[in-house]
């Protein structure tokens, strides 16, 4: 396979532990096919969470369009992790301090907190079971049951959509749970018609939660934005924790915010690791 992005630079980006690339396609006028974003996650120092892809924005006033890919090639709608390392390249190539960018989950702004601590609203939750969506109806998506049971998972669950949809269970001991085995069963289970995120969480105090989360699509990671930001929807709703948090993951802490706006803001620290160019080498290996 050959391919225009051979060449382009990319950017290698750290979201408290979440492996975040930016691809700027702005001027080139270029998409990414799925195929693509697989090549390019099997390149040398390139394996990513999400590959966050900027287009030219579809309506004034925004910044960029930005497209959100997981390992497997398949899209998301949301990653506030990777908008805020978005928000950093922007912000480096003199975009500006406040930013708006258009997903297809709907516009997201996201502006500076510190030299590089960022903050994005994530928007408001949706919370009704045909929203999230479920495959079938749930009087109270606060407590859904999990129904066939999975062996080894709790018996129900919080269901939240921040963008993409989330399962979240709340257990006494994220570490302990068997992620590499349950997550697929649970991410693929016939409740979730588009797949979901399965976070694991622990209420340590009402202002601190320890999570784990298996990410739709890329598998365990150590940091998922909007899992901590469900998270925290999914502890407030029940009366589990207030409805400001320091969500701690393996990555490191987010401070999730759920406002009287209705909309949940995320803030947190990025980093730059390095920027690279695409080799044409990336995309003449077959898949295996």
């Amino acid at each position: 396979m050959t391919s225009p992005l051979a060449g382009l630079p990319i950017f290698r980006m750290n979201g408290i532990g979440n492996e975040i690339l930016v691809l700027d396609l702005r001027r080139a006028g270029l998409e990414v096919a799925p195929a693509e974003a697989r090549a390019i996650a099997r390149a040398p120092g390139l394996r990513f969470d999400q590959l966050m892809v900027l287009q030219t924005p579809r309506h004034a006033g925004a910044n960029a369009f930005m497209r959100i890919y997981n390992t497997d090639g398949s899209l998301s709608a949301a990653c506030g992790n990777g908008t805020r390392c978005v928000a950093y390249v922007l912000g480096r190539a003199g975009e500006g301090e406040t930013l708006t960018l258009e997903t297809d989950a709907g516009p997201v702004r996201t502006w500076r907190a510190g030299e590089t601590r960022f903050a994005v609203d994530m928007g408001a939750p949706r919370l009704g079971w045909r929203e999230i969506p479920l495959a079938e109806e749930a009087p109270d998506t606060r407590n859904v049951t999990l129904a066939p049971e999975i062996q080894g998972a709790p018996a129900a669950f919080s269901a939240v959509n921040m963008g993409n949809p989330h399962a979240v269970f709340f257990v006494d001991d994220p570490l302990s749970m068997d992620l590499a085995t349950l997550g697929p069963q649970l991410e693929h289970h016939k409740l979730f018609p588009e797949r979901a995120n399965i976070s694991f969480a622990k209420i340590i105090t009402p202002d601190e939660i320890l999570l784990r989360v298996w990410e739709r699509g890329a598998g365990e990671t150590r940091a998922c934005g909007s899992a901590a930001c469900a998270t925290l929807v999914a502890a407030a709703r029940s009366g589990l924790s207030a409805r400001e948090a320091r969500v701690r993951l393996p990555g490191g802490e987010l401070v999730i915010a759920w406002g009287a706006d209705d909309h949940v803001l995320m803030t947190g620290d990025v980093e730059l690791e390095f920027e690279t160019a695409l080799e044409a080498r990336y995309f003449a290996e077959p898949e295996s």
